[in-house]
């Protein structure tokens, strides 16, 4: 059996130009001529356009598949690991990039799932969202965002209530601490340090101590934050600081 360039060119989901190409540089040399000067292509041919298409499709240089085909000293196994090896990092890199485009989508499309009224009834007169573009702007490409970005939008008006509860009665209790003159490094403000990192952890994301004393250096240079913080009892926000990095040092030292 022999075939038309078209014939073959159908078969191999390829060009015709493409196959002329090969032919001029003499890669794929058709087995045969027509009485008219056209190219036919036998089943050899065939199989030798299968192998050029396998080394194409893995990124070799014409080149080099010339090289692989027709050299008899060539080592096509040596070849095919450096290949390997640039095909396995290019995976990982575009799995790592497929990665972070699909946290971003999850971040862009979650939010909290209540209504304004429900809203209002759990925050009051405050925006919970108020600062959303600028916390995406800063930490949007982290697992921490992306992880209490999927956790909070399933939470209900209880939910919240429930956190705000939390918060308040250990707002409470650390303005008590302070009243009595804790230390920020003695054992009840580190014990309180440490119920404000799993608070995070419980209803947010896993936030390290690390991760922990960075917030707890944020709600002191941060207006807001310390406005926060300090509403509780004046200078809560600078003695917490320090309750979490001295309890994040205990843990980590």
């Amino acid at each position: 059996m022999n075939y038309s360039v078209g014939q073959v060119a159908g078969f191999a989901g390829v060009t015709v130009r493409t196959l002329h190409h090969y032919d001029d540089i003499g890669l794929l040399v058709p087995s045969e001529r027509s009485h008219a000067g056209h190219r036919r292509y036998s089943d050899t041919d065939l199989d030798r356009l299968q192998q050029i298409m396998f080394y194409r499709q893995l990124g070799f240089p014409l080149d080099e598949v010339a090289a692989l085909l027709d050299d008899p000293d060539a080592d096509p196994r040596a070849h095919l690991r450096r290949q390997h090896e640039l095909l396995t990092a290019r995976i990982e890199k575009l799995r790592k990039m497929a990665a972070a485009v699909e946290h971003a989508m999850e971040a862009r499309k979650m939010g909290l799932n209540l209504t304004p009224e429900e809203k209002f009834e759990v925050f009051g007169g405050k925006d919970p969202e108020q600062y959303a573009e600028e916390v995406e702007e800063r930490w949007g490409g982290t697992d921490e965002y992306a992880e209490s970005q999927r956790r909070t939008a399933r939470y209900t008006k209880e939910d919240w209530k429930r956190i705000q509860a939390e918060a308040a009665d250990w707002g409470e209790r650390y303005g008590a601490l302070m009243s009595a003159q804790e230390p920020p490094s003695g054992e009840a403000a580190m014990a309180l340090a440490e119920e404000h990192r799993q608070h995070i952890c419980t209803w947010f994301y896993a936030c390290s101590y690390e991760i922990h004393r960075c917030l707890g250096e944020m709600y002191v240079s941060d207006e807001r934050f310390k406005a926060f913080y300090d509403a509780m009892r004046p200078g809560l926000a600078e003695h917490l600081r320090d309750a979490i990095a001295a309890n994040a040092a205990r843990h980590t030292s």
